[in-house]
């Protein structure tokens, strides 16, 4: 997604980071396009495929006239942008229809600095999305021991979509050995399945991050994006919708994998599942010393959730 400043206010500044292009009120490879009512999304579907790019503006910000003009302008070899003044309308923009808008036009900098930090922070997201995402390489624990874990607060993380059966979050106690948690997309003989959660475990963990950094699981918030993986390490973006925290009894299940060794501490419940190199979930309550489990492991130090060169032990 392409920055461009709205250079036709008095208040016009230098190109901003981040930033490709000035629009001064008129190009030949632009057509703008008021969308107040029906007659402008009428004149900006007529437009689709007869021009380059086409600038819409909205008087009174609606996203269903945007995401028509997005979904027609789809394939057609015209791009969109759209004009936006407040932060809120922005990820609206971004992501209409899950393709999003080809540009953004922002007022001058200088007095919309929250404005454009946004607008480049999901300019960068929506690049990283468009390229493939790397596999992560997931590795093959054997179980060491399962032993109780006294009583704490567990955290479930519900996301706004529903995982697939094979994906889950990678959560543990140490950074560098992080395992696979299945999302509870299977139902149990006493309770139905939740495919929008992942029964996490306690507080302390930490999880992996859509962008590559860890959080503990007591830091996620609601609108945080998680990284979801699936059994083959293919892996994709969710954002957190819900947390739950109630006080559960725990399992501290240790695993190694070469010299790496680590542990998490599950909730000591049948619908909280590991899962096992060839695909099977295994519950946390049915594991035994000897059993394989998928972790991710990760040589790095963390700083602040970020990964440094550097060495560091967490039992």
């Amino acid at each position: 997604m392409e920055l461009w400043l709205d250079a036709t206010g008095p208040n016009s500044s230098s190109l901003p980071e981040g930033a490709s292009r000035i629009w001064e009120g008129s190009a030949p490879d632009v057509a703008e396009v008021a969308l107040d009512d029906y007659r402008g999304q009428d004149e900006a579907r007529s437009l689709v495929g007869m021009v380059a790019w086409m600038l819409v503006r909205c008087s009174d910000w609606t996203m269903i006239p945007l995401e028509n003009i997005v979904a027609a302008a789809s394939g057609s070899g015209t791009r969109v942008a759209a004009a936006i003044s407040n932060e809120i309308d922005l990820p609206g923009a971004a992501f209409a229809l899950q393709h999003g808008v080809d540009a953004v036009l922002l007022p001058p900098e200088s007095g919309s600095e929250t404005l454009w930090a946004a607008a480049r922070g999901i300019a960068s997201e929506t690049i990283s999305d468009d390229a493939e995402q790397a596999p992560s390489e997931l590795s093959t624990a054997t179980v060491i021991s399962v032993e109780s874990g006294g009583v704490g607060e567990r955290l479930c993380v519900d996301l706004i979509e529903r995982l697939s059966p094979g994906e889950g979050m990678v959560i543990g106690s140490s950074s560098g050995a992080l395992c696979l948690i299945h999302g509870e997309t299977l139902p149990s003989e006493y309770a139905p399945s939740r495919p929008f959660r992942v029964n996490a475990g306690a507080v302390h963990a930490y999880a992996l991050m859509a962008d590559g950094s860890t959080k503990y699981l007591s830091e996620l918030n609601a609108g945080d994006e998680v990284a979801v993986l699936s059994t083959d390490g293919s892996r994709r973006s969710a954002s957190i919708g819900r947390l739950k925290i109630e006080r559960r009894p725990f399992l501290v299940v240790r695993f190694e994998c070469d010299s790496v060794e680590g542990q998490v501490m599950a909730q000591q419940a049948e619908t909280v599942r590991l899962v096992s190199p060839g695909g099977e979930v295994l519950s946390v309550t049915d594991l035994h010393i000897g059993d394989e489990i998928l972790i991710l492991v990760d040589s790095s130090m963390r700083h602040i959730g970020q990964a440094l060169p550097g060495e560091v032990s967490e039992r």
